[in-house]
């Protein structure tokens, strides 16, 4: 068994290394296939990956810059693995968490599992820790609105850590170039009743100063992305 862990990137100098290197770190009872796509960056991340080994990363680019969407979408057409994961270039998400994603799908319980960031700690406007606002009302919004047209009842859809058995490939076909490719992704999966858990996630946000490239206008493709495949096949 293989795990392929695609990891797009943008403009990611400061955190690309940090990231490779846990990723590195993780003890798996499984071969590891790191493949980095690189969204034509301009702050000196391409020459960054350029430097790298090039027998223990596979490096990929997009032709030009097209979104987080795109460049996984190049990642997926490169993939030799059994099971995928999706990672960020920034240091969010803890690589550690593979362990406990991986444990249903190696099991035999199910296809996908997807990331939840509050399942144990909830997401807060206030007082030490709290979330960005941005990030805050996109959760409640996204996770109400797909729950409600999807009969699901799970609490967190937009977390990076999507992981999912290959297989289901062959079953959906991704067209989302941006952010809304994680919507796109969660609703055809849920369409298909592919065999879904969430699993608990550490989650440590950035703002914007900091790198966060998400905005407030990229909820409207979202929005959109999770009514269209409700009523489109």
């Amino acid at each position: 068994m293989k795990l392929s862990i695609l990891i797009p990137v943008f403009n990611e100098k400061e955190t690309i290394l940090e990231i490779l290197r846990r990723v590195d770190m993780v003890k798996l009872n499984l071969e590891k296939e790191i493949i980095v796509i690189d969204d034509c960056s301009n702050d000196g991340t391409t020459d960054i990956l350029r430097s790298l080994d090039s027998q223990k990363y596979k490096i990929f680019s997009t032709e030009k810059n097209s979104g987080k969407g795109a460049a996984i979408k190049v990642g997926l057409k490169k993939v030799s693995g059994d099971i995928i994961i999706i990672q960020d270039a920034d240091l969010e998400y803890d690589p550690g968490d593979y362990v406990s994603m991986l444990g249903p799908i190696l099991d035999n319980k199910v296809d996908v599992t997807l990331g939840s960031r509050v399942l144990q700690n909830p997401m807060k406007l206030f007082g030490s820790h709290r979330t960005p606002v941005i990030t805050y009302m996109g959760h409640a919004v996204t996770t109400t609105l797909i729950n409600l047209l999807y009969g699901q009842s799970g609490t967190d859809y937009y977390a990076c850590y999507k992981m999912f058995r290959v297989k289901i490939l062959k079953d959906i076909t991704l067209e989302a170039n941006g952010f809304d490719f994680d919507s796109e992704f969660v609703c055809k999966v849920f369409k298909k009743e592919i065999k879904v858990v969430e699993v608990p996630i550490s989650y440590t946000p950035r703002a914007k100063n900091t790198g966060k490239k998400i905005k407030w206008h990229d909820a409207f493709p979202v929005i959109f992305s999770i009514i269209k495949w409700r009523f489109v096949s």
